[in-house]
């Protein structure tokens, strides 16, 4: 059975996501709304944490090595309650803490720091190797993207993941996903450098690797599952996902990989996840005054 809480929080984390990269004007929709589902099965479905103690010692971790789709991150926090929602939109405003990449050091939660990609996964190691040493139960999740694991550091990192810490402090509490949209910056992945085949590729290394589909929250609950019941290694999810998944225009696009959306086309793309037809529109807005308060928000932003 498809989880459907879950599934409502993903939809309404879209919503933010379009409404702040609108206010914002720059920003990463695509791989923001490819990694949700994944982001709010974690923090939803098993996280071991507490927002009023971000800094608890054996809280799990969530390492968004993919750092520019924090955007998607930070929904989820918002919604957890580590900060007020309508913080949202000061997204990437000057000295605001929702910066365009995550920064540990402005907003409390934020597990790393990863403007720069390809360190995530070496980040996720550590922290995976320290936690052990401790004697925490804690879990660490790390989020890649397809196109950042073609940075050399990420090969470093994987082979070393399943020998670290053996024989004593195996870091079989380190869970790896990989966002598998399958677009990068500049193009699709296999036409910059392929990755395939991944899956074989990191198995060599001695990871578990599961597939599954990225957005479906009962797959990424049983991946998860799984890879909690893995003693002795840490354990790779291949997600493969839709970048752009749920706004017609914007998914298997290269070109919404950095872009913001104009105001009307937010609004356009809001109503598209939240499955309402455009004739249907003006009537589904009277029955959802929080929605309607966001579209008047972007009309708003058009006007200026």
């Amino acid at each position: 059975m498809p989880d459907v809480r879950l599934d409502a929080i993903a939809r309404a984390c879209r919503v933010q996501i379009i409404r702040m990269l609108t206010h914002a004007g720059s920003g990463h929709p695509g791989g923001s709304l490819s990694v949700i589902d994944v982001l709010v099965s974690i923090m939803f479905g098993r996280l071991r944490h507490d927002p009023k103690r971000p800094d608890w010692p054996d809280r799990d971790r969530i390492v968004l090595s993919k750092g520019h789709a924090v955007p998607a991150l930070y929904t989820v926090m918002a919604k957890a309650g580590y900060f007020p929602e309508d913080r949202l939109i000061t997204l990437r405003k000057l000295g605001s803490p929702l910066q365009g990449h995550p920064d540990r050091t402005a907003l409390p939660g934020i597990e790393a720091a990863t403007g720069s990609l390809g360190q995530g996964l070496s980040v996720a190691l550590g922290m995976a190797l320290g936690l052990k040493m401790s004697g925490s139960a804690a879990r660490v999740y790390c989020i890649l993207g397809d196109g950042e694991i073609q940075e050399g550091q990420v090969w470093e990192a994987a082979m070393a993941g399943p020998k670290l810490g053996h024989p004593e402090h195996p870091i079989d509490n380190l869970t790896v996903i990989l966002d598998y949209n399958k677009i990068q910056l500049d193009d699709f992945v296999a036409k910059i450098l392929d990755l395939e085949p991944v899956v074989a590729k990191w198995q060599s290394f001695g990871w578990p690797v599961l597939e599954i589909d990225g957005h479906s929250v009962d797959q990424v609950g049983k991946a998860l599952d799984q890879a909690e019941a893995t003693k002795g290694r840490p354990t790779l999810v291949v997600a493969h996902t839709v970048k752009g998944k749920g706004v017609s225009f914007m998914e298997n696009n290269p070109e919404w990989h950095g872009k913001s959306p104009k105001p009307a086309e937010a609004i356009v793309a809001i109503r598209e996840i939240l499955g309402v037809t455009e004739p249907a529109w003006d009537e589904y807005l009277k029955t959802d005054p929080a929605t309607a308060a966001i579209v008047n928000e972007l009309r708003a932003l058009d006007k200026k």
